[in-house]
């Protein structure tokens, strides 16, 4: 792909999705919400996102009640529109999701301890960090865990660690409720990112799209596929709803990460260029290219 402005290609692409609240037997998400047809529809739009993503990172909460049956149909609808895409799948533990199920179902494994994972993307660390808490739905990282991410950490990856974690280390201004099942001593967590190669931490559970700093290191908190938080409710304290539903992609260049939301449905379209004009644009002089695009008077514009 040719460059046309003043930054190389990304190094990675990075597909952040998650909270989809997968339910057994296909039932319906309070009975009005299609959390498989949602996700099915997020799948389709990030099939049409050129560069395709090398890594589909899902932080958490993947069933709604921890079902086996409902990990099954998740993989059944997530795994191979990955392998089209030719992308790593990562898995994170959510406050819904249930250790056992989740690595049988999901890692076909029979250990139900903490379920940290380490996944390697073309130089490109991403660590999965299990905050669940069995029984509760706030966030927690035990003391073993902080040490074995330390471990991890203690040697830099080629191109850098990306953090994969449902419960967000930041504060809460929309969303005050969330502060009661927040991630709890994010301090120790700040001890342990602090000065190491982490670039960047993707987390969900809040259904709603915010951003923050953690440790000096930028935070994206990607709205769920499923239904997600209004931020400025009338006359609630919380209100879920069906709609505004998105994922994010993320860039990874040398010295930035860019984030890019991306909702799963689409405004009537007002005003368009067409894919021939993207062909051209790899063939005429890149001086002409920029004219086109930048002049008020060219045809592009007018």
């Amino acid at each position: 792909m040719r460059q046309l402005g003043q930054y190389a290609a990304p190094r990675h692409a990075v597909a952040h999705l998650s909270d989809p609240h997968l339910i057994g037997g296909g039932a319906l998400h309070y009975g009005i919400v299609d959390n498989a047809a949602h996700l099915r529809r997020a799948l389709e739009r990030l099939a049409a996102v050129r560069p395709a993503p090398q890594a589909l990172v899902f932080t958490g909460d993947l069933a709604d009640r921890g079902e086996p049956d409902a990990y099954e149909t998740l993989r059944s609808i997530v795994e191979p529109a990955a392998a089209e895409m030719g992308a790593v799948v990562v898995w994170t533990m959510g406050n819904h999701d249930e250790r056992g199920p989740f690595a049988r179902g999901l890692h076909d494994s029979d250990d139900d301890g903490f379920q940290d994972r380490v996944h390697e993307v073309d130089g490109l660390r991403i660590v999965a960090l299990d905050t669940s808490v069995p029984g509760y739905h706030h966030g927690e990282l035990r003391r073993e865990q902080l040490d074995w991410l330390a471990g991890v950490l203690a040697t830099p990856a080629e191109h850098g660690t990306l953090l994969a974690m449902h419960h967000p280390p930041l504060p809460l201004p929309m969303l005050r409720a969330a502060e009661l099942i927040e991630l709890h001593d994010q301090q120790a967590l700040a001890e342990v990112v602090a000065g190491t190669d982490v670039r960047g931490i993707l987390a969900g559970h809040l259904h709603l799209a915010t951003w923050s700093t953690f440790a000096g290191v930028p935070v994206s908190v990607v709205p769920a596929t499923c239904y997600t938080t209004d931020p400025a409710p009338l006359d609630r304290l919380v209100s879920g709803v069906d709609g505004a539903q998105a994922f994010t992609m993320v860039h990874t260049y040398d010295d930035r990460l860019v984030h890019t939301l991306v909702p799963l449905e689409t405004g009537p379209e007002v005003t368009h260029l067409g894919t021939d004009i993207a062909e051209a644009l790899e063939t005429v002089p890149l001086e002409q290219a920029r004219e086109l695009a930048s002049s008020k008077t060219s045809q592009f514009n007018t």
